[in-house]
């Protein structure tokens, strides 16, 4: 399939983020990922699910949501992974940057989050309802997007390890502010970081079936 990569720098307020940006030959959608606690836009697991959705025919981004400076203090205190509305708000102005510029055509935005991401996720696509077409949480923590949850009215699949048990519980908590708009699947087997074999796979899988669905025109 042919398909376009480039690194961009998507000036979000006063800085600019660099975005690793897959675009297939006939994009039916986009996705942008927010990665979990301590990660970056190289994680081999989203790069891995990235993949996928290319094959699915869905454009990708996959975006450094901290500048180098601000990686560096993360590094050392771990307090800016968990700034969720610090997250949230650079995610919403990316998904601004998607829609106005068009880099992967005039196509649905969707929003992949891990982790911190998954609430990051959630709080953006509460303040861009309009933009944002579908959400996938993978080990996610819903619950920290707080008040924003039942403010979501995009449909957001929640997939969950089987084995993750105190992440379990916070997503059915999470589901229950989500109301209709929310699905939980549990992956049989899989710990918190999806390292069985196949349970990425599986993740990947239900995410380009959910983001393909929701997404296509």
């Amino acid at each position: 399939m042919d398909e376009q990569r480039s690194t961009v720098m998507v000036p979000v307020g006063d800085v600019a983020l660099p975005a690793d940006l897959t675009v297939p030959a006939r994009p039916v959608g986009v996705v942008l990922f927010a990665h979990g606690s301590g990660s970056s836009r190289h994680s081999p697991r989203n790069v891995a699910v990235a993949r996928t959705l290319n094959d699915r025919g869905l454009g990708t981004v996959l975006a450094d949501l901290l500048t180098p400076t601000e990686d560096e203090v993360d590094a050392r205190t771990a307090e800016l992974r968990f700034d969720i509305g610090l997250l949230a708000s650079r995610l919403a102005g990316i998904v601004d940057w998607l829609a106005v510029e068009r880099p992967a055509g005039d196509v649905p935005i969707g929003l992949f989050g891990a982790s911190t991401g998954a609430a990051a996720a959630l709080v953006a696509a509460s303040t861009r309802a309009d933009r944002v077409g579908a959400v996938v949480s993978r080990g996610g923590r819903p619950d920290l997007a707080g008040a924003a949850l039942p403010q979501v009215r995009t449909p957001t699949l929640l997939l969950v390890g089987g084995l993750d048990e105190e992440v379990i519980a916070l997503n059915e908590q999470a589901l229950a502010e989500l109301g209709d708009v929310g699905e939980l699947r549990v992956v049989p087997g899989a710990t918190h970081l999806f390292e069985e074999p196949g349970t990425l796979d599986q993740v990947a899988e239900q995410a380009g079936a959910w983001f393909t669905s929701r997404l296509s025109r």
